[in-house]
C-alpha cells in the first residue's frame, strides 16, 4: 500500500504558526519504522509542505492534537470525498473517538505501537474496524528505530528526535499526558537508546529528548547519563526543578552534554500549585535550583500557566520580575487551556466556566473560560503582554546576552529567542485584525 502520514498544520500567521519553531513529530517516524518495508510511506508536515488531494494514497493516518482536530477533520474528508482511507488517531482523537469517526473509517485510541500491524492488515484486506485500542500499554524495548530519512531535510529547529521513556509520575490537573497514560512511567532499556544513537546518519551534536520527565527514575536517570557522557553530544530534554537539589544528576547532566532543560515551574502562586496538584513544586527553592543548573552550564526553558484560579492581573509583572531577575533563557507562556479528557477541562465544565468547545480556539493562545480573579479581556491582553514583553530586545540583552553571564546554552537558546522576537510581534498584530474583522 502507499501510505501517507499527514501532521496537519496551524492557521496561518496565528500565533503557533509564527512563533513556533518547528519540530517533527516522533510518533509518525515510529510508526513507519513499524510498518513493514513493501508498503510505501510518506510524511507530510502540513506546516512545511501543502497537501497534495489528488496523491495517489491506499491509506491516510492523520495525527491531531485538538487545537488542529478541526483541520484534520477538514482533511480527513477532503481525502475521503476522493474515496480514500482514512484513520485519525493522535490525543483528541483519543479522547473523543465518537466526534473523530464522523471523519475517518477508523479511530486509532491511545497508543498505537502495537496495534499498527493489525491495521495494516485489515486495510489490505477491506476490513478495517470502526475503533482500534491496544490492549496493554507499550513495551518500549520494542520501539524501532524511528524513520528519520521520511522528515522533510529542512525546517525543523530538531531534526533527531529520541524518547527514553513515557509517562509521568506526576498528577497535574491541566496535563493530557497524565490524563492519557495515568501515573505510569515506563522506561526503555538505555542499550536500545545507545543504539538509536549511533543510527543518527545526521549529525549527533543535537538532540532534543522528548521525554516528559527524563530523570523521572533515577536510576534509570544515572544510566542513561552515563551512558550519553560517551559521546560528545549536544542536547535538551525535560525535567522538574527539584532535581536541581540532586547534585549528583545535575553534574552528570553537565558532562553528558545537557545544554537546557524544559522545565514545568506553572506558576509563581503556592495557592495555584495546590490546585493543579503540582505540590513537587516549592516556589521558594526556584531561584536556587535555577542558579545550580546555571553554575552547570544547563540553561531554563521554563513553562508558566496564566490564568489558574489563584492568578490576578499583578501576575505577568509579577512574572517578568522573576524572568529578569532569574535570567531564564527561554520560556513557554499559554494561557491556561482545559483539554478533553484532563481534570480542569472536567472541572471547568462542572463549574459552568467554558465558553465554547471550538477546538480551534483551544490554542493556548485564546481563552476560552471565565477566569476567577481577572475578566476575560484582563488574560488575553495579559497573555500578549507577557510574551511581548519576555521577548523584547531588552529582556533579550538581560537574560541571555549579556557579556559577563554568557553560557554554553546560548548557542541554542540565542537563534531561538532572536527569532521569537518578531513573530510574537507578528501574530499579535495578526490576531487583533481577525479580531476586529470579526467585529466589523
Amino acid at each position: 500500500m502507499k501510505i501517507s502520514f499527514i501532521i496537519p498544520r496551524w492557521p496561518r500567521d496565528s500565533f503557533w504558526d509564527v512563533i513556533a519553531f518547528k519540530f517533527p513529530l516522533l510518533s509518525t517516524s515510529l510508526l513507519a519504522g513499524l510498518t513493514p518495508l513493501h508498503h510505501q510511506i510518506r510524511i507530510i508536515d502540513e506546516s512545511l509542505t501543502e497537501i497534495d488531494f489528488n496523491q495517489e494514497v491506499d491509506l491516510v493516518a492523520i495525527t491531531a492534537m485538538t487545537p488542529l482536530a478541526l483541520r484534520g477533520y477538514e482533511i480527513a474528508d477532503e481525502f475521503r470525498r476522493r474515496g480514500k482511507k482514512v484513520v485519525i488517531g493522535g490525543i483528541h482523537a483519543s479522547w473523543l473517538p465518537e466526534e473523530a469517526k464522523a471523519h475517518c473509517d477508523s479511530v486509532a485510541m491511545g497508543e498505537a505501537d502495537e496495534i499498527w500491524m493489525e491495521m495494516l492488515e485489515d486495510a489490505e484486506k477491506g476490513t478495517m474496524k470502526l475503533f482500534y485500542r491496544q490492549k496493554a500499554r507499550t513495551d518500549l524495548s520494542r520501539l524501532p528505530i524511528p524513520r528519520r530519512n521520511l522528515f522533510p531535510p529542512k525546517g525543523y529547529l530538531f531534526h533527531n528526535l529520541i524518547q527514553t521513556t513515557r509517562g509521568c509520575p506526576y498528577d497535574c490537573e491541566f496535563c493530557s499526558v497524565t490524563a492519557l497514560h495515568g501515573r505510569t512511567y515506563r522506561m526503555r532499556p538505555v542499550s536500545e537508546v545507545e543504539k538509536e544513537i549511533q543510527s543518527l546518519e545526521r549529525s549527533k551534536g543535537y538532540i532534543f529528548f522528548v521525554d516528559d520527565n527524563i530523570v523521572g527514575n533515577l536510576s534509570h536517570a544515572r544510566e542513561l547519563l552515563h551512558m550519553l557522557s560517551r559521546y560528545r553530544l549536544r542536547w535538551v530534554s525535560q525535567g522538574p526543578i527539584h532535581i536541581a537539589e540532586d547534585e549528583e544528576i545535575v553534574s552528570l547532566m553537565a558532562r553528558a552534554g545537557c545544554h537546557g532543560l524544559f522545565i514545568g515551574f506553572e506558576s509563581l502562586r503556592e495557592e495555584n500549585l495546590d490546585l493543579m496538584g503540582k505540590r513537587i513544586n516549592r516556589i521558594e527553592a526556584y531561584e536556587k535550583g535555577i542558579r545550580r543548573l546555571h553554575d552547570a552550564g544547563i540553561g531554563v526553558y521554563g513553562s508558566f500557566v496564566f490564568g489558574y484560579d489563584y492568578d490576578d492581573p499583578s501576575v505577568f509583572d509579577e512574572f517578568l520580575e522573576f524572568a529578569g531577575q532569574n535570567r531564564i533563557e527561554g520560556a513557554f507562556l499559554p494561557i491556561l487551556t482545559p483539554f478533553p479528557g484532563t481534570r480542569i477541562y472536567q472541572r471547568l465544565k462542572q463549574e459552568g466556566r467554558l465558553f465554547t468547545e471550538d477546538w480551534s480556539k483551544y490554542d493556548m493562545a485564546t481563552v476560552v473560560f471565565q477566569p476567577k480573579r481577572m475578566t476575560v479581556q484582563e488574560l488575553q491582553e495579559g497573555f500578549w503582554k507577557v510574551n511581548r514583553s519576555f521577548y523584547s530586545f531588552p529582556s533579550m540583552l538581560k537574560r541571555i546576552f549579556n557579556p559577563f553571564h554568557l553560557r554554553r546554552s546560548l548557542i541554542i537558546f540565542g537563534p531561538m529567542n532572536l527569532g521569537l522576537w518578531p513573530a510574537v510581534k507578528k501574530a499579535e498584530r495578526y490576531t487583533q485584525k481577525n479580531l476586529s474583522n470579526s467585529l466589523k
